[in-house]
């Protein structure tokens, strides 16, 4: 009989990151997964959870045939099966290997009070930007100057201008645990977004070099502008390639609400690196936590807004880390040029 081995090392990390959502004996500790994917982590997150004296549990749902394009949102292989899900909303904590992002099943079982970890990128990537109290810290900073925003405004050389009337959605961050009840986190982040009042983002976005497609893993190498009127996105100009795969790749989604703005914040991990992509031996194999989060960026999306409680639910996702803008919260500066303002925000040494 064969028997598997979980690595030292991957033990004690998903260890302390367990402890840092305070997970306590008689907790439940749920791990959902799909197929044979991150059968390790499985593992190794149960055997953690019951060091902690909690009870751990794997549901694991069938793949075969199931493949997941690159930036389809919200479809996933627990669809349609009420079981596991209830089994789900029976647990303290669930850690998401399968990926619920978008979906109404993670509403659901947040709903129920349970608090939610995804984790998808490799092991060298949970180490480099294992989450601080100070990111923490810094990131609920910033939801909470987002909350009490009416509007944002975004420029950039090159001409970006646009502006984000607040005020309808909620404000979400994510610094890489959870400890609260009914919480979604992702293992590794550090930013934090809202999404712009139904109809009141209006202005134009420059893509510009150095700018991430994250659903591609991809710099953009030629600037790309949109022109984005009551919170769509009515006109997409540019001559090089980046502005033919972003138009193609939207159009083949048949949904029109693929044009909308979506979600929109700022990045605060110093750990995370910009670089990243293509400096990785193996960028297809790995997440894209390090682009969402690299410090000062500005997150810029299209899509869904289901996430903060909004009704569309479109699988066509693109988000778009900007660099080197500057950024202001009803005519106070938190960026300018991609460095934070406020001495608060800063990170340690920045």
């Amino acid at each position: 009989m064969s028997r598997s081995v979980i690595d030292a090392e991957m033990l004690d990390l998903f260890r302390a990151e367990l402890a840092l959502c305070k997970v306590k004996p008689g907790e439940i500790v749920a791990v959902l997964s799909g197929g044979t994917d991150r059968a390790d982590y499985a593992q190794a997150f149960m055997v953690a959870a019951q060091s902690l004296g909690a009870t751990a549990l794997q549901v694991n749902v069938p793949t075969y045939g199931l493949a997941k394009a690159a930036g389809v949102q919200g479809r996933h292989p627990l669809v349609g099966n009420q079981p596991a899900i209830d089994l789900l909303k029976r647990a303290d904590m669930v850690i998401d290997l399968l990926g619920l992002l978008f979906s109404k099943e993670q509403l659901e079982i947040q709903a129920a009070g349970t608090r939610i970890l995804r984790v998808m990128e490799p092991l060298h990537v949970l180490k480099q930007m294992f989450p601080t109290a100070d990111l923490a810290r810094r990131t609920e900073l910033s939801r909470t100057m987002l909350q009490s925003a009416r509007e944002m405004h975004i420029t950039r050389a090159g001409g970006t201008d646009i502006r984000y009337r607040l005020s309808q959605y909620p404000v979400l961050s994510e610094y890489g645990y959870t400890d609260e009840p009914g919480r979604w986190d992702h293992w590794p982040s550090g930013f934090a977004f809202t999404q712009g009042s139904d109809g009141e983002i209006d202005g134009t976005v420059v893509l510009m070099p150095g700018d991430i497609l994250t659903a591609f893993k991809r710099y953009i190498q030629a600037p790309v502008t949109l022109r984005i009127e009551a919170g769509m996105i009515v006109a997409l100009e540019g001559e090089g390639m980046d502005a033919v795969l972003i138009r193609e790749y939207i159009d083949s989604f048949g949904d029109p609400r693929g044009w909308a703005v979506s979600h929109i914040g700022w990045g605060s991990n110093e750990k995370a690196a910009w670089h990243h992509i293509a400096a990785s031996r193996d960028p297809l194999g790995e997440h894209v936590m390090n682009a969402l989060s690299f410090y000062g960026n500005v997150l810029f999306s299209t899509g869904p807004n289901s996430e903060l409680g909004g009704s569309n639910d479109t699988p066509c996702h693109l988000d778009i880390p900007l660099r080197g803008c500057s950024l202001w919260l009803d005519g106070r500066q938190v960026l300018d040029r991609g460095e934070f303002t406020l001495p608060e925000l800063r990170a340690p040494g920045r």
